[in-house]
């Protein structure tokens, strides 16, 4: 597995400036005016809370939880998103701690450590997913809360497709291979972004079965989950959103809770 996880966090080191460049000018149109905010709302209030951000990257989420008054700790497998989270902590101090680390190995941080684990669209992209979820289970608290967010995996199969109409309005959704779990590759940029270069996406594709079962196994008590969808406003200022609200989820999120 750890074979798995450092060529994950090569491939994130390729692309984390760039990524990084995007996602701090506004260029993720679907994180800032879709995901983030539903997921935060979610999430609800973390003010005073010891969280630890699993799959930080270049910390812009980690910045945000520390900004509703989190004590934040920010982990990832990429040693250049650390670097860069570590140089805007330097540039703008908010006492968060960033280590490079694989979500599926904490073994820096001690057992029943912290208050609140989350996960920002990370799980998906990560190859060891029970081993992630049984150190999130240890490293939390009795009573913690652990929320996570991915990519639907009922709907964001590597062979999803739009079906349009003649006048090219999108009228359904098709997918496949629901079942495979053979690791895929994805290339893609921000729509909002000019900037032509892309990222390559690594993708671990998961059933909703497993996913859930995954953390059941691991200890844990599901409480809340949630398929949200943008607001008609927000599809309206960006009409490629539309058919997200209209006919499938790109995202879920789940709430669960280490027992007392």
């Amino acid at each position: 597995m750890r074979v798995f996880d450092e060529e994950v966090g090569r491939r994130w080191d390729q692309d984390a400036d760039c990524w990084a460049d995007g996602v701090r000018k506004g260029h993720d149109i679907y994180r800032d005016y879709f995901n983030n905010p539903a997921f935060f709302e979610f999430i609800g209030d973390i003010k005073n809370k010891k969280v630890l951000d699993a799959g930080c990257g270049e910390g812009y989420n980690s910045r945000l939880l520390a900004q509703k008054g989190a004590q934040v700790v920010g982990v990832d497998i990429s040693p250049r998103m650390i670097e860069l989270a570590r140089e805007e902590e330097r540039r703008d101090p908010m006492g968060i701690a960033y280590h490079v680390a694989s979500f599926s190995d904490l073994d820096g941080f001690d057992s029943r450590s912290f208050d609140i684990v989350v996960s920002f669209m990370a799980l998906m992209g990560a190859p060891g997913y029970e081993e992630a979820v049984s150190e999130f289970f240890r490293v939390l608290r009795k009573g913690g809360a652990l929320y996570i967010s991915i990519s639907h995996p009922c709907f964001m199969t590597e062979k999803v497709n739009w079906i349009e109409d003649k006048q090219g309005n999108v009228v359904s959704i098709a997918n496949s291979d629901y079942f495979s779990s053979e690791p895929y590759e994805e290339r893609w940029g921000f729509s909002k972004s000019k900037v032509l270069e892309k990222f390559t996406i690594t993708y671990f594709p998961r059933t909703l079965s497993q996913y859930l079962n995954g953390l059941i196994n691991a200890g844990f008590v599901l409480k809340r989950i949630a398929e949200p969808r943008p607001a008609e406003e927000i599809c309206e200022k960006y009409p490629s959103m539309q058919r997200w609200r209209d006919h499938a989820s790109i995202f879920l999120y789940v709430h669960a809770v280490k027992p007392q």
